[in-house]
């Protein structure tokens, strides 16, 4: 069935995009509102305001939907208390080897997005292509801030008034991935700032509370443990890392071995909790998101050459995500605000 109709919305911007939307100012079936620069959520709340359907999307400009994307994910609408139905995002035609890179992360997620909404898990409906009941999130006043991820700010909110949040794993989505070091960072970091500040400030009830099922008890407690577990793998890689190297230095130009190195942190001793132990939970977190990406691929569909992408993923992004995971977290400890760019 085709869609009634396109809202499409410039939020102020100073680029292109204006005169790109002019050309479809005579379509039929396409709406298009320009508005003072506001901010994402501000530019939703206008498109949903302009809107009288029983369901809305939200499609990011950097992203376009595959063929009968729609269909799979109107159909978990059967059931009337599922406010909202997330999609399975990949990377649309990666060719570094950071896009390749993020090609399997974003796999990895689609697994572990679908498994989540079988149990009412999910945190964050995507901006790529998230459909929701109309009424629902009207009833919530709209899309907020939320800290600049209004995407998740919605489906916390949602998750806290008690609607169920749905995963369509075949209705597939395209993004672009950045495709630099610095750029991935800057995103991410927004991300995962925005994952705290929500948590930490604006949604704290959720957290640990069984009301609220497996998100409270498990899933939101699970993500804060992640960050910190990776942080604190990366801290302990450095830290051995360097160890080794200003021992071989030392041995090299003969330096007793006693006088190199010998960092006592709060007299802790290593025997109760060995390096090596790090090591080994480092390698079954890896084999595990391995497992999970080829689960995902096969059930998503998702086309392109996974293999490249698993190498990527396996050598960087152990290295790569721990950079805006510990720049995220002195974000928020120090009250640092960054811009959307």
């Amino acid at each position: 069935h085709p869609v009634d109709e396109i809202i499409v919305i410039d939020d102020g911007s100073t680029d292109g995009t204006a005169k790109a939307m002019s050309k479809f100012k005579h379509a039929s079936r396409i709406k298009i509102i320009s508005k003072k620069n506001g901010g994402k959520h501000t530019a939703l709340n206008a498109g949903i305001e302009a809107t009288s359907t029983e369901l809305v999307g939200c499609l990011d400009a950097d992203s376009f939907v595959e063929k009968g994307a729609l269909r799979e994910i109107v159909s978990c609408f059967e059931r009337p208390n599922v406010a909202a139905v997330t999609s399975s995002m990949s990377i649309h035609e990666p060719k570094t080897l950071l896009q390749r890179m993020q090609y399997a992360e974003y796999i990895f997620s689609i697994s572990m997005r679908h498994t989540l909404a079988s149990i009412n898990g999910l945190y964050v409906t995507p901006g790529p292509f998230s459909l929701y009941r109309r009424e629902n999130v009207v009833a919530l006043g709209g899309f907020r801030y939320g800290h600049q991820t209004e995407d998740m700010e919605m489906a916390l909110r949602l998750q806290r008034a008690g609607h169920i949040i749905e995963n369509a794993p075949r209705a597939r989505v395209y993004t672009k991935a950045p495709a630099t070091l610095g750029k991935l960072i800057k995103q991410r970091t927004r991300w995962t700032s925005g994952f705290l500040r929500n948590i930490l400030f604006d949604y704290r009830s959720l957290l640990g509370n069984s009301k609220h099922g497996a998100l409270g008890v498990l899933v939101l407690p699970l993500a804060f443990a992640s960050i910190g577990s990776s942080v604190l793998l990366f801290c302990v890689a450095l830290y051995m890392f360097a160890k080794h190297i200003v021992t071989a230095i030392a041995l090299r130009i003969g330096i007793p071995l006693s006088y190199t190195f010998s960092i006592n942190i709060g007299q802790f001793d290593w025997f109760y909790f060995p390096p090596n132990l790090f090591a080994v939970l480092g390698v079954m977190t890896l084999l595990a998101s391995l497992s999970l990406i080829v689960i995902g691929k096969r059930v998503s569909k998702v086309p392109g050459n996974l293999f490249t992408g698993l190498v990527s993923y396996s050598i960087f992004y152990g290295f790569v995500a721990p950079l805006w995971l510990i720049r995220s977290s002195v974000d928020v400890a120090f009250r640092t605000k960054r811009g959307w760019r």
